[in-house]
C-alpha cells in the first residue's frame, strides 16, 4: 500500500513542481527546494483529490515524503 501512496505523492509533487525524485526520505525543502508557496499548491491538490481540508498546523509537521504517508494512513487516506 505505502508503494502506491509513494507514487500518488509523486504524481502531485511532479504535477504541481516539476520535481519527480522522491523517496520515503525526501525532505521537501531540503532535497526539493520547495518554498511555502509551493508546499501549499501541494496541499491544495492533496485536498482537492480527497475532498479533505488539512490544517495548517499538521502541514508544517510534514517534512518527508513519510510524513505525509504517515499523515494520511493515521487519519484514514488509504485509498488513491
Amino acid at each position: 500500500m505505502e508503494d502506491k501512496i509513494l507514487e500518488f505523492i509523486r504524481k502531485i509533487i511532479y504535477q504541481v513542481t516539476g520535481k519527480s525524485t522522491l523517496t520515503y526520505d525526501t525532505d521537501f525543502v531540503q532535497d526539493l527546494g520547495l518554498n511555502s508557496l509551493d508546499i501549499m499548491n501541494v496541499v491544495g491538490a492533496f485536498e482537492e483529490y480527497f475532498d479533505v481540508e488539512i490544517p495548517n498546523r499538521d502541514v508544517w509537521q510534514m517534512r518527508q515524503v513519510k510524513d505525509v504517508i504517515a499523515y494520511m494512513e493515521k487519519n484514514g487516506i488509504t485509498e488513491v
